[in-house]
């Protein structure tokens, strides 16, 4: 009998029905993507020594020839260019690390499975006790009198210009009378006019140095304690670096009177001294490594003082006698010179250690002023170049020349005393995004935010009629460096007591805290609400930190 149609294409069905179970229900295995087993290091956990190497094990085999695995500082800098190795198994993949300092680390893999899949992601390993991210927080002297609730000036304001003028007045009686103290030991037997104003200018420099400091102390101190209690002085000055500092400061001011009377080389170990303190209080000492950024900026104050100090010691022979100007003219062009080169080298460096970026400049008042400081270095090279030209061909100063160098050092003093005194990074704040809706509402704080150590606290509302939610999850995406995968954030419920509960809708809330921000920059926060029936509602929130 022969058979119908139908019957063959109903086998033929059925017979397609039972293979499709083999192969992806029977053997859905062989098919699963490779997913990420185990880390060394681990996670969000902090050693003491240096790993030897990041390792990553799969469940399956990954391609390999194909993906890679970085390890970034909290620069967001590579620390090695060394290549991944691949396991005999080719189910791990391991980079051999050179021997790290204290730091948080980032490890970024981004691997293809054996079934053509890309897998990628990022975690966060802390070596040792790292410092405290440097933001504008940083350079608040509350901090050490236990003083909430201030921060670093990061904008010029009305009422700080008091404080401007004190610290100009400073800035200016410091270099001047450094660089008087320390021209007798350059100029040791030239000139016999020069001893004669040195001996007349040197007791006024130092006392206008002294008036200086004590009204610079009395200032800042005033302007940091405004609002506590004058019991708060003795902290100040007894319990506070910057308190200790300018005790040192003082005390250096009034032992001036007793270096002037001795040797050039006692005044000059006396100026170096001054400017190693003033080295010490200022920006130089929050930025890492300490040594190299307190070392340029007292390369920087010595250069800037044999300039101030020459520069009035050529006015004022000026005005006693053009021949021993001239002759001295000879020597202050050479120092000038070099002060100059060492001012801007010096200047970099510094620039270089305590901004992350250039960009930075664009960011804050500091950059501002010390884009317009450089300007007037420019044209005192102008200037300088023009005075030396004129020396070597054996004419005397162009005295129109002189005026304008004296003014444009004053300027410069002035800009140097504003942005010393503002913090050269903007100031962080807390991320807090609250967004309302009629299917959820979603709470994100991140504190402090910035790179390093932060809390993270979530808080999800569902409506009555779909419950709690089932599973929450936060992962973070750097926007300055996309390539890197997600950092998981291994969020903890917790009992939330604050009264933020809605009618109508359930709450949920989760913790975290740890270094899950590594570096600053632009970041996104990826917020993931799945419910019982397994619906899931994303939400994506962008913040960044400096």
């Amino acid at each position: 009998m022969q058979r119908k149609p139908a019957y063959f294409f109903l086998q033929a069905a059925v017979l397609c029905l039972w293979a499709s179970f083999l192969l992806f229900g029977g053997a859905s295995a062989a098919f699963a993507h490779s997913e990420l087993e185990r880390t060394a290091p681990e996670p969000n956990t902090k050693y003491e020594q240096s790993p030897r190497l990041v390792e990553l094990g799969f469940n399956e085999a990954i391609e390999a020839k194909v993906g890679s695995v970085e390890v970034l500082d909290d620069k967001s800098r590579r620390v090695t260019d060394a290549k991944p190795q691949t396991s005999a198994d080719h189910k791990s993949i391991s980079l051999a690390l050179p021997e790290l300092g204290e730091g948080v680390y980032t490890v970024s893999y981004a691997i293809i499975s054996a079934d053509g899949h890309p897998v990628s992601g990022s975690y966060v390993f802390v070596v040792g006790n790292p410092p405290e991210a440097v933001d504008a927080s940083a350079f608040d002297p509350h901090k050490e009198l236990g003083h909430e609730g201030h921060g670093a000036s990061t904008q010029l304001t009305t009422n700080q210009f008091i404080i401007y003028a004190v610290r100009s007045l400073y800035y200016a009686a410091l270099l001047w009378t450094a660089g008087l103290m320390l021209w007798p030991l350059l100029t040791r037997g030239r000139g016999v006019i020069l001893p004669g104003i040195l001996k007349k200018w040197e007791p006024i420099a130092l006392r206008t140095l002294l008036v200086a400091v004590l009204v610079y102390i009395f200032a800042h101190a005033r302007e940091i304690l405004k609002g506590y209690p004058s019991g708060d002085y003795d902290k100040l000055f007894l319990e506070t670096t910057v308190g200790k500092e300018w005790i040192a400061l003082l005390a250096l001011s009034l032992a001036g009177f007793l270096f002037v009377r001795m040797h050039p080389i006692a005044r000059a170990i006396w100026a170096a001294a001054i400017l190693a303190v003033e080295s010490w209080s200022g920006h130089a000492a929050v930025f890492s490594p300490k040594s190299a950024s307190v070392l340029f900026d007292f390369v920087h104050l010595a250069a800037g003082a044999v300039w101030a100090g020459g520069l009035m010691l050529l006015l004022a022979l000026w005005q006693k006698d053009r021949k021993e100007a001239g002759r001295f003219a000879a020597l202050f062009s050479r120092a000038a010179l070099l002060s100059l080169v060492l001012l801007t080298l010096s200047g970099v460096g510094m620039t270089l250690l305590f901004l992350p970026s250039l960009k930075y400049l664009f960011y804050t008042s500091w950059g501002t002023l010390l884009l317009i400081k450089t300007g007037l270095v420019v044209l005192v090279l102008g200037v300088g170049g023009a005075l030396h030209m004129k020396i070597r061909k054996g004419g005397l100063p162009v005295p129109a020349l002189l005026r304008v160098d004296a003014s444009l050092m004053a300027l410069i003093i002035v800009v140097a005393a504003l942005f010393t005194y503002i913090s050269p990074l903007p100031a962080n704040s807390p991320v807090t995004y609250h967004q309302m809706g009629d299917k959820l509402h979603v709470s994100l704080r991140v504190t402090p935010n910035k790179a390093g150590i932060n809390e993270i606290t979530l808080k999800v509302w569902l409506p009555d009629a779909v419950g709690a939610a089932k599973a929450v999850q936060v992962r973070l995406f750097s926007q300055d460096r996309k390539e890197l995968g997600p950092i998981e954030v291994p969020l903890q419920t917790y009992e939330d007591t604050e009264l933020t509960d809605f009618d109508g809708f359930v709450k949920s809330a989760y913790k975290a805290e740890g270094p899950f921000i590594p570096f600053a920059g632009r970041w996104q926060a990826e917020i993931r609400v799945r419910d019982k029936d397994d619906n899931e509602t994303v939400q994506k929130v962008d913040f960044r930190n400096y």
